[in-house]
């Protein structure tokens, strides 16, 4: 088999594809058989009509077009490995030659022929991070991030007590809620709870419910957050029922024996400085993977196919019942792009370093998904099993991994410029390279790892293919 590529855009190309009759002649024997199985030919048992009876019977045509058919996805997918793509979308393909049938030329012809077009993960200049500095906060507790967790947990053990004046920030208002959209009511609630300042309803309803009282109505307009009419704007009307400001018990030892294990309230702020340490570091963490990542985004040319982009959009707009949303569109434009660009650079990191995601590794993070979801385990893994969806979980962790694999690369400094060791958390190659120990004890092979070459952004095999007739 030949096949040669020619590049049209950085995120697209042709495979032009050429097919011997030799190769092709499994595909042609296969569809003689299953053929002869369907049709029904006196003086032949089924499945044993001979190949010029079926050819008499059906035509020459319709045996290639099965053959070809069947055989497409192979020798796609072998032009896309030989040719070391990475397909992000089924191809677009175009038989021009089949053997012993007229071509486009129409001059009959003694091999297949077809092109293929396909969005591919575009190949990315990646920077040499051993040349990279990522600096991250320190890890200095002040005193204020132990009164900050104290009055955390001393929230958790506050009792909510009626006031008799406005409602101030911090305060819980109970209220009545109704909402129209030219007159018409579209959405009510009665006796919830709302928390000033915390933001979790609707834009506005803060401003609006600082300063009122008991009994007291007012209206604002704002964008609802959901329903039939999310998006759109509608006059919110709010009756303030009940006033409310949260009473926290003092910071004394009798707390500290109430709130935790401890009998005084200075060996429970102790406690409470080394968790805020250990929680810094995580931060770090944290801050040096962001950071990073921000920073290739930044640097690294990462083409997008626009193509991905708008089906992306589409069904996301389809599926919110959204397509005339103008503005809706361009959000969700710019988070496809974004985070197609994101996947695109840590597949590509992921190649470049060679991560492999383990078995348990793999296995961990889909428990954690079943987790996420309330669903049993097995159940679970079971589901993704079926669905073909696990290569695609693998691909997630992979790049999560790369970040982590990458950052051994960089250097981490603090705010005075020296460098933090974070192995304890993002792991050695040293680590990543050691035989895993199997069930029965002995090291296991390479198989304990799996690699992950080019993940896709949207899943395509050549199984994507489907008849071309």
């Amino acid at each position: 088999m030949k096949s040669a590529v020619e590049t049209l855009e950085p995120t697209k190309v042709r495979l032009t594809v050429e097919v011997t009759l030799d190769e092709l002649k499994p595909s042609i024997d296969h569809a003689y058989k299953h053929i002869a199985e369907q049709i029904t030919v006196p003086g032949f048992r089924k499945g044993k009509v001979p190949p010029r009876i079926v050819d008499q019977r059906v035509g020459r045509a319709a045996v290639m077009e099965h053959a070809v058919n069947e055989g497409l996805s192979g020798f796609y997918a072998d032009a896309v490995r030989d040719n070391d793509l990475r397909p992000l979308a089924p191809p677009e393909v175009d038989v021009t030659a089949v053997p012993g049938l007229p071509g486009k030329d129409e001059k009959p012809s003694d091999e297949l022929r077809f092109t293929a077009e396909v969005v591919v993960r575009p190949v990315l200049d990646l920077p040499d991070l051993s040349t990279w500095k990522v600096e991250v906060d320190g890890t200095e507790v002040t005193d204020e991030d132990i009164a900050e967790r104290l009055d955390a947990l001393r929230e958790r053990f506050g009792t909510l007590v009626g006031v008799d004046r406005p409602a101030a920030d911090g305060d819980f208002v109970a209220l009545d809620l109704v909402a129209k959209i030219d007159d018409e009511p579209v959405d009510q609630v009665s006796g919830v709870s709302y928390r000033i300042g915390s933001g979790t309803m609707l834009d506005g309803m803060d401003e609006a419910l600082t300063g009122l009282s008991a009994g007291e109505t007012t209206t604002f307009e704002t964008a609802l957050a959901g329903g039939d009419h999310a998006g759109e704007k509608a006059q919110v009307t709010l009756t303030a029922t009940a006033v409310k400001e949260r009473r926290l018990p003092e910071a004394d030892d009798e707390f500290a024996e109430e709130a935790s294990e401890f009998d005084t309230i200075d060996e429970l702020r102790d406690d409470l400085r080394t968790q805020a340490g250990a929680s810094k570091v995580a931060e770090q963490v944290s801050q040096a993977r962001d950071r990073l990542l921000d920073r290739l985004l930044a640097d690294v040319d990462i083409p997008v196919p626009t193509d991905l982009v708008e089906a992306e959009v589409a069904e996301h707009l389809s599926g919110e019942g959204r397509e005339a949303d103008d503005e809706h569109r361009a959000e969700v434009t710019e988070e496809s792009t974004t985070t197609l660009r994101r996947q695109i650079l840590l597949d590509t990191l992921a190649e470049k370093l060679q991560v492999k995601v383990s078995q348990d590794e793999l296995l961990q993070y889909l428990l954690s998904m079943s987790q996420q979801y309330g669903m049993d385990p097995s159940t679970f893994i079971s589901t993704l099993s079926e669905r073909g969806q696990v290569p695609a979980v693998a691909a997630e962790v992979a790049r999560g991994k790369s970040l982590a694999v990458a950052l051994r690369r960089v250097t981490v400094v603090g705010p005075d410029g020296n460098p933090i060791d974070l192995s304890q958390y993002i792991g050695t190659d040293a680590e990543d390279q050691a035989p895993t120990p199997d069930s029965s004890g002995s090291d296991s092979d390479s198989d304990a790892a799996t690699d992950l070459p080019a993940a896709p952004a949207s899943s395509s095999s050549a199984s994507d293919i489907s008849s071309v007739f």
